[in-house]
């Protein structure tokens, strides 16, 4: 019998430890090291084992088809997951308490329902009369999806192994599951990581899609060890701030598809619906008579987003000016902060520095450089940006603005959405400027027909960029006309 052991681990980063401790070595982290018992290994030969039986190998060369693929029916969810679901993948989503991680699955289960696969939706945390319920207010009773609520993973699966085989079965969430073979409490990382493994291992044999939705720290981290992440074919993250209606599907791993695609969703009274045209959301409001205001094309994926760019710059009464960003990287605006003092000669160490993407959107790419900067140089001086206007391009630390991949796409989006000029980076994108001015449209949108082409004005430093806005800012003088 084996012999019981007791170890150290921590809840956060899965390291194990020979002793209790109040802060991981590995993570960093304070009072996540929790006592477990485990089960020291047993030699095989004691075990009465069998051997190890031989694998047949293959060259590399020889002919392979594409995973087949079960489209869900939701066009966003199957666009991020790389064109529907892979038989025998396993997926993990991840998402803030509260941010329509259940009410997503739920749709997407009732949609693959409808379409006449077999369906099993398992929850830990709610009883079954609680996802009727959210079933009901979101119009999806009369869907054919198989409820249950169960924690124990040797029942969940051989509940599966009945029957016909699902084609989705989702758990939520995967902290609530335990398993009889670890002596641990469900939530615990040894409990996680088997029980996902068990899961796992039922999916590639059966040649079911899983979904696991997982918990996330106060970090934006998917809780429980990060081994879990390793072992699922991808990672999606569902992202969102309960302020504003539109939530984000994000792909940050994906064996089967890309890790850059994106699938908007808006909140509404029916649940989640599908947004098509996600620049039009993020610009619906827009202030274009505002200083401070740029209009950055950039792309997420393979879909080119337009979103509007906020920055105010006033004088600051501490010693310390503060710098306060809201969807973007700090130390990618501290960058462009020392790069505007330094090659532009813009003084900014004496002024408080905000920036906000509207709409709550998160960007990543270094591309949104020349529209941060200009909308700070903007505000700055006060002069207005030309409301018909696109921004994109990323800055250097000598000064120097260098093109960005995707350029006739971003081109192709502002043109769509009535916008006459763009100021870009030289280089890539003067090649593109004759086939970019010819995809145009009116401000009514895509289906319109063409009114006037988009210019693209090419720069090659920050300083053009500076010296072109600040001939616009009015004089101190007449501004205070302006404001008395």
């Amino acid at each position: 019998m084996a012999k019981r052991t007791a170890s150290f681990i921590c809840q956060a980063c899965g390291a194990v430890h020979s002793r209790w401790q109040g802060r991981c070595d590995s993570c960093g982290g304070w009072n996540t090291i929790v006592e477990e018992a485990t089960a020291d290994a047993v030699p095989a030969t004691q075990r009465g084992g069998r051997k190890g039986r031989l694998i047949a190998l293959e060259s590399l060369a020889g002919t392979s088809q594409d995973a087949p693929r079960t489209r869900v029916g939701i066009a966003e969810f199957d666009r991020v997951a790389g064109g529907g679901l892979v038989p025998g993948s396993v997926l993990l989503i991840g998402g803030d308490p509260g941010i329509g991680k259940s009410t997503l699955l739920i749709q997407a289960s009732a949609a693959l329902a409808e379409a006449g696969h077999r369906v099993i939706y398992v929850s830990g945390e709610e009883a079954v009369a609680q996802v009727r319920l959210r079933a009901e207010r979101l119009g999806l009773s009369g869907a054919s999806v198989e409820l249950a609520a169960e924690t124990n993973v040797e029942d969940i699966v051989a509940t599966l192994a009945e029957g016909k085989r699902p084609a989705l079965v989702v758990i939520d969430s995967i902290q609530t599951m335990w398993s009889d073979t670890v002596e641990s409490a469900p939530g615990t990382v040894t409990q996680v990581r088997s029980s996902a493994q068990i899961l796992i291992r039922y999916a590639k044999r059966a040649g079911a899609a899983v979904i696991l939705v997982g918990h996330v720290t106060k970090d934006g981290q998917i809780a429980g060890p990060r081994v879990v992440e390793h072992m699922v074919d991808a990672v999606l993250s569902f992202e969102g701030d309960g302020a504003h209606h539109f939530r984000i599907l994000r792909a940050q791993k994906n064996r089967f598809g890309p890790t850059d695609e994106i699938g908007v969703f808006e909140m509404t009274s029916l649940g989640l619906g599908e947004v098509a045209n996600p620049s039009a959301l993020f610009l619906s409001n827009r202030d274009v008579g505002a200083p401070g205001t740029a209009v950055y094309a950039g792309m997420e994926g393979t879909r080119p987003v337009l979103v509007e760019i906020q920055a105010l710059v006033v004088p600051t009464s501490l010693g310390t000016p503060r710098r306060a960003v809201v969807g973007w990287d700090p130390s990618r605006l501290s960058m462009v902060l020392a790069v505007l003092e330094a090659r532009c000669g813009i003084k900014l160490g004496a002024h408080d520095v905000h920036l906000n993407v509207a709409g709550g959107f998160r960007i990543s790419e270094p591309a949104a450089d020349l529209a941060v900067a200009a909308a700070l140089i903007s505000s700055l001086s006060g002069a207005v940006l030309p409301p018909d206007s696109v921004y994109f391009g990323e800055v250097s630390l000598t000064g120097a603005v260098r093109p960005v991949p995707h350029a006739p796409a971003r081109l192709k989006e502002a043109a769509k959405l009535g916008f006459n000029r763009a100021v870009a980076p030289a280089g890539k994108n003067a090649a593109s400027k004759n086939a970019a001015s010819t995809n145009t449209g009116a401000k009514g949108g895509a289906g319109d027909a063409a009114e006037h082409p988009l210019a693209v004005e090419s720069v090659t430093s920050l300083g053009d960029i500076v010296a072109g806005i600040a001939s616009k800012a009015p004089r101190r003088g007449a501004r205070e006309r302006q404001e008395s």
